[in-house]
């Protein structure tokens, strides 16, 4: 049986209540469905500690990443398996006791979510996308298509794409029929993020005049400043929005005025706090808000 065909089953056949996690994670698993378990926030557990920083190397099937021998679900994403035995060991129990949701890899399912956030994104998506899988979400809906991409967020306001190196929630099994995954989609990829919040103009940091080193911070101060933020970021095991903005503003309060922090430094903390689920775009909000705080 496919991926895909499983996907349609599990749909047709849905009877148990959301909250009845472990048995509908091994349903979904059983028919082919790679799943992770999602704590509060609906965000991946983080690394354990032989895991943090991936000194391990990482999943084997994340991008340029050794083997990791670690039975924890970490790594976000690329912790997701069909593996029963790994679902239900020792070492993925205590996860999903704190788990609130299930989580899955679009992408390993042959799959991609454009998950619509507010009222703007569906009319949008109603406007311009053929119909579809649709499943409702909190805030909005995911349009579920057949076949998988690389997933990318904020491809335009209120629209994140998710399927390859990607995780989603599983909500049910919504209505309508899978559609093939259009050209239109596969476009927004390769555009530019949404122009109304693009992430060159927010990690963009004034330099001080004349440039030059830091006056009063060493390089060496300034990598090992990112090194902890970094770790501080990927090591929230709650409060990750609060955390992002908090290591943001310490960052900025430090670092902020003085030339010496480069977009590589930026994009080495957004991409910490995307792997413990945050999206670009809160990202981007995070660190506009910190450097509004501090008067940059």
């Amino acid at each position: 049986m496919t991926q895909l065909t499983a996907i349609r089953r599990v749909a047709g056949n849905w009877s148990r209540p959301p909250h009845d996690l472990l048995p509908t994670a091994l349903d979904l698993a059983t028919l082919g469905v790679p799943v992770l378990p999602l704590r509060k926030g609906k965000v991946p557990f983080g690394n354990c500690r032989a895991c943090a920083k991936n000194v391990c190397g990482g999943r084997p099937n994340m991008k340029n990443a050794g083997p990791c021998q670690c039975p924890a679900p970490c790594h976000a994403w690329a912790a997701a398996t069909t593996d029963p035995q790994v679902i239900t060991s020792p070492a993925w129990a205590p996860a999903w006791r704190e788990a609130v949701c299930i989580g899955y890899h679009p992408g390993d399912a042959g799959l991609t979510v454009v998950d619509l956030d507010d009222a703007d994104a569906i009319t949008w998506a109603r406007e311009t996308l053929p119909a579809t899988r649709i499943v409702a979400t909190t805030r909005g809906e995911h349009w579920i298509y057949r076949g998988a991409m690389a997933g990318r967020n904020a491809v335009r306001p209120g629209v994140d794409i998710k399927s390859s190196m990607a995780y989603a929630r599983y909500l049910g099994p919504g209505t309508g029929h899978l559609a093939d995954l259009p050209d239109t989609v596969r476009a927004l990829a390769v555009k530019a993020p949404c122009p109304v919040r693009p992430a060159s103009h927010a990690v963009t940091v004034p330099a001080r005049a004349g440039g030059g080193e830091c006056p009063h911070r060493t390089p060496a101060y300034l990598e090992r400043g990112i090194a902890m933020a970094v770790e501080r970021i990927t090591e929230a095991r709650s409060q990750v929005h609060a955390t992002v903005y908090r290591t943001f503003l310490a960052v900025l309060s430090t670092h902020g005025r003085c030339g010496c922090l480069t977009d590589a430094h930026v994009t080495r903390l957004f991409a910490a706090a995307q792997t413990k689920g945050e999206t670009l775009r809160h990202c981007s909000d995070a660190w506009a808000n910190a450097r509004t705080t501090l008067g940059l």
